[in-house]
């Protein structure tokens, strides 16, 4: 259901260089909202270098509302060694509060789900705070099966150094 005036629509389209103070603004608004701001320690150019630098290694596109930024998606493909196929993994989605429950995010997942078709991919995931009931609510209601079996591992920061220095 969407509450978009009938001239509004959501676009979907690509991110570029020329949007990463937009990208920027998002990203700081999402961690926000999951009270992770401090987290939040890469640069502008960061962004830019790994976004659109020689070497990608991620992608965004971002939702528009009569030509205004209302969220993004920013995603990266992985490897299936079972299913011997690319998967689409969606790092963050993120709608902005005053577009949410109008079809924002609805449209970027369906934007992906079908560009993980078109590249080929076996699967379409992504991850959700388990106290975003609103997020898991709506990723059920559109087909997504939570894995409660999985449990995410992580190394950052100063112990990924560590990590890697083990012998």
């Amino acid at each position: 259901m969407s509450l978009l005036s009938d001239s509004a629509a959501v676009v979907i389209r690509p991110a570029t260089l020329e949007d990463i103070s937009t990208l920027m603004t998002l990203i700081k608004a999402l961690a926000e909202y999951e009270k992770l701001s401090h987290e939040v320690t890469g640069t502008a150019e960061d962004l830019a270098q790994f976004l659109f630098g020689n070497r990608p290694y991620a992608e965004a596109v971002i939702a528009e509302v009569d030509g205004t930024a209302a969220g993004m998606a920013l995603f990266f493909y992985n490897f299936s060694t079972f299913l011997m196929r690319p998967g689409l993994y969606l790092e963050d989605l993120f709608v902005l509060p005053a577009y949410r429950r109008q079809g924002v995010g609805r449209a970027l997942l369906l934007h992906l789900g079908k560009l993980a078709l078109a590249k080929g991919c076996g699967r379409f995931e992504w991850s959700v705070l388990d106290w975003n009931t609103p997020a898991i609510e709506f990723y059920q209601r559109m087909g997504a099966e939570l894995k409660s079996e999985w449990q995410l591992c992580r190394v950052t920061g100063e112990a990924l150094q560590a990590f890697a220095d083990l012998t």
